[in-house]
């Protein structure tokens, strides 16, 4: 499938008299500016020289190979020891380089956290197409309907060089994550006294583009299909989450729906949005939690903080060991840290403040946006009384078939009730991700949801 149609549809998204009337729509870069990029910039973006100190290395672009032969994440770095380990007896000495969330764990959990740092390694790469693509976008998109939609886009990342804190957010948003995947995994929500339950899920999630019968809808204001169907344990078995994913919710409210395989019956889910408690979580996330964070942008002023050397989880394939048992990595009060892998890398600090004409129980998140792949590594999420509440962690990893970044692990420790919940755990199942997935348009219908229940 030709990656260049993948995000097409964006060039439909919003009407250019909507460009004209929109107080956010920024001016596109220079053609000077777009020209870095390949150049002083990766080609995505990113700065691409080393920083002063020679601790994060410049980016070559090389590919490295990170897969087996069954398709599971292999560790392609094994002989990688850390360079030092960082615990709450020497924190202060690295406070400059770790968010307020790795702070707060460590004083939360002083005997067991700790952060093993690793050389960094850059391993994100995309495909020449996509590479094309950014360098086009980067004098061609624009926000539009006041921030929540883009136009003139085509590719992988709209904004290469981003303006403000919406830009950063459209790349995390939109950033290649292989078109049409499949696959198998385990959430965890765990309890204060490390006690959790497995909840097994099979996921689909698949861009209009890849569909067999794509051009036979309208999908001017689509961006992905997704469903989630949980298989484990016995009493929850049988209920699935079905999602048409829009680009502009304001436009188009996210279309969701669910099967109770008890009740048998189908129903219209519009509390799978914003706050509303997430699919399969047992209340311990939002819906928005998902994929660190996804959906409609206009609750929050974000504000661009500026770019910021920082200590985050990256080319996390340890933790993704087929060695590892999810016992191994499931403990009392956070993940087993032994296989965590945290590098210093350079990352866009966002700011997002609740409008005072919104509500969310997130009155204020702050993102940490890695500069090579444009996705969120770390969130710090705050309650109504500007405490620190919650803390999400992605541990990147890079999948070199079909050369995307995405995530090995993901976590968001409650730092109130000392819980947890964990996701994305594919150690001990069967198949890797498939993303050679075929599907037409009905097989992401309500009516296709009780099909897939039985």
């Amino acid at each position: 499938m030709n990656v260049l149609k993948t995000n097409k549809i964006f060039s439909l998204l919003v009407s250019a008299c909507l460009l004209s009337t929109s107080p956010v729509a920024m001016a596109k870069v220079s053609q000077a500016d777009a020209a870095k990029l390949g150049v002083t910039l990766t080609p995505v973006g990113a700065e691409k020289s080393a920083n002063g100190s020679g601790s994060i290395p410049a980016w070559d672009g090389q590919v490295v190979n990170t897969m087996d032969e069954q398709g599971f994440l292999k560790n392609p770095f094994p002989q990688d020891k850390p360079l030092y380990v960082i615990t709450s007896k020497n924190m202060d000495q690295y406070k400059e380089l770790l968010t307020e969330g790795h702070k707060a764990l460590f004083k939360a959990f002083p005997d067991s956290y700790k952060m093993p740092v690793y050389k960094t390694r850059r391993t994100a790469a995309y495909s020449k197409e996509l590479y094309e693509n950014a360098k086009v976008d980067a004098v061609s998109a624009e926000l539009a309907n006041k921030g929540n939609g883009v136009v003139g886009f085509k590719g992988n990342v709209p904004f290469p060089i981003p303006a403000n804190g919406l830009e950063v957010y459209w790349n995390h948003i939109n950033r290649f994550k292989g078109g049409s995947m499949q696959w198998g995994s385990i959430l965890a929500p765990v309890q204060t006294n490390g006690s959790y339950s497995l909840i097994k899920v099979e996921d689909k999630l698949v861009w209009p583009d890849y569909l067999l019968d794509r051009g036979s809808f309208d999908a001017d204001n689509l961006l992905y299909f997704y469903t989630r169907k949980v298989t484990a344990p016995a009493r929850m078995t049988g209920n699935v989450q079905l999602v048409r994913e829009p680009l502009d919710h304001i436009k188009e409210p996210r279309g969701a729906w669910v099967y109770n395989a008890g009740q048998r019956r189908v129903r219209r889910a519009p509390t799978i949005a914003y706050d509303g408690p997430a699919f399969a979580s047992e209340g311990m996330r939002t819906s928005d939690n998902i994929d660190m964070f996804n959906g409609a942008p206009d609750r929050y002023n974000m504000k661009l903080m500026g770019k910021k050397e920082m200590l985050i989880p990256y080319n996390a394939y340890q933790v993704a060991s087929r060695d590892l048992k999810y016992s191994d990595i499931i403990k009392k009060g956070h993940i087993n840290q032994e296989h965590a892998r945290y590098e210093l890398h350079r990352v866009w600090v966002v700011e997002a403040t609740l409008k005072e004409s919104e509500r969310h129980i997130y009155a204020k998140r702050v993102f940490y946006v890695d500069e090579d792949t444009w996705q969120i590594a770390h969130v710090d999420h705050y309650d109504e009384r500007g405490n620190l509440w919650r803390v999400g962690e992605g541990h990147m990893a890079f999948f070199s078939k079909p050369m995307m970044s995405w995530y090995s692990l993901g976590t968001l420790y409650d730092l109130i009730a000392r819980r947890y919940f964990v996701d994305w755990l594919m150690n001990e199942e069967p198949k890797a991700i498939d993303f050679s997935r075929t599907a037409r348009s009905r097989d992401f219908t309500p009516s296709s949801l009780r099909r897939a229940g039985r």
